[in-house]
């Protein structure tokens, strides 16, 4: 018993520093800027913009080939900090921002079909077949996703509660 323990162990040490040695000599090296963009955007890859994740969509706005206000849960505060990284100006006329919104739950309507946790990208929506559904709202990133597929219409946008640990001073007082 003891002669396979000290096999399997030198097995997998050898195998472990033959995967250390691959990794560093066969490294792909990625762009740092889309890694960069990739970082600054939502992450929750729910394919508003039109791309498979946020990752492709940070790509395709480090070619060139996507404007910087391509993500509508980013809004125009993410719009500005990619065009500031691109080092290009961007143009926000067409781009509405109410400020954060989360999804919130109407009971009355809801009839627990299960529809709109199976589209969210965060798990952010709780409940059981027929039961009725709440959202956490620290977990909801406003994409939309179980707007579109409820079937009651019982999922409605609002903006983000202010409590004591969201709220932010909208601009300095005028001395």
């Amino acid at each position: 018993m003891i002669a396979a323990i000290l096999s399997l162990t030198f097995l997998g040490a050898a195998l472990g520093i033959i995967l250390g040695v691959a990794n560093r000599f066969l490294q792909v090296e990625g762009n740092p800027l889309v890694d960069e963009l990739a970082s600054a955007m939502p992450g929750s890859n729910c394919g508003q913009c039109g791309f498979a994740g946020c990752a492709a969509a940070a790509a395709a706005m480090a070619e060139g080939t996507a404007s910087p206000a391509c993500c509508p849960p980013g809004g125009k505060a993410l719009a500005i900090v990619i065009g500031l990284k691109l080092g290009i100006t961007v143009d926000l006329s067409a781009l509405s921002d109410d400020g954060p919104k989360i999804a919130t739950v109407a009971e009355e309507l809801c009839i627990g079909c299960c529809r709109c946790s199976k589209v969210c990208p965060t798990d952010a929506i709780l409940g059981a077949a027929r039961q009725i559904h709440n959202v956490l709202r620290e977990a909801c990133t406003g994409c939309r996703n179980c707007i579109d597929s409820c079937p009651t219409e019982a999922l409605l946008m609002k903006p983000v509660p202010v409590t004591l640990q969201h709220w932010i001073m909208p601009k300095p007082l005028a001395a």
